[in-house]
């Protein structure tokens, strides 16, 4: 997996797309229920500073979760959202290059360290470049600022397919997906919470 060369490309996908929107263009919804551009781009910052404190929890070996509890993660992300346009701005801009010195800097020992997911999940540290590069590329797309999915690589591409269907199966949805894309059926099958 070309984690961190994905993480660079999509992070400057989703960091154009910032840009180029204007002020009123970052009040517009999305299709994430509930969810203006705003709500995306204070997203993607407090998750950079969330998986900053996975980098530094693998790197010092003191446990750093992600968010306290979910209903902070959301209070965080609604507040981010109520922010001036600039202020956004320069908030995702700096988080997002906090973030890739933070992993530059990880001492190699310090990959195989284990850290928890906001999911709960426990992971090896080399898995938060993939977090983030999930992060960067999906919302990217979410901005509707002209990044599709047909912008990014194909390997990009499969790998985000397999870790959604992956996700998908373990969750219960495994045959009505297969059903259609193996054409079985024309109907895309009804989906849990947006990924």
């Amino acid at each position: 997996m070309r984690s961190r060369e994905w993480l660079t490309d999509a992070t400057a996908l989703f960091l154009d797309g910032v840009d180029k929107l204007s002020d009123t263009d970052l009040d517009a919804p999305t299709g994430l229920p509930g969810w203006t551009r705003r709500h995306v781009v204070a997203h993607v910052h407090f998750n950079a500073l969330a998986l900053g404190r996975l980098v530094s929890w693998a790197a010092t070996g003191t446990e750093n979760r992600m968010y306290p509890s979910m209903e902070r993660r959301n209070a965080e992300i609604a507040e981010g959202a109520a922010l001036p346009a600039a202020d956004l701005r320069r908030l995702v801009h700096a988080s997002a290059e906090e973030l890739v010195a933070a992993l530059d800097a990880l001492p190699t020992e310090a990959w195989t360290h284990e850290v928890v997911t906001a999911q709960g999940r426990t992971i090896a540290a080399t898995e938060i470049p993939w977090m983030r590069t999930k992060e960067m590329a999906v919302h990217a797309v979410d901005l509707g600022a002209g990044t599709t999915f047909a912008d990014l690589p194909d390997d990009l591409v499969t790998a985000l397919l397999t870790d959604v269907v992956t996700r998908r199966v373990a969750g219960g949805e495994g045959a009505g997906l297969a059903a259609w894309l193996t054409g079985r059926t024309a109907e895309a099958p009804a989906l849990g919470p947006w990924l």
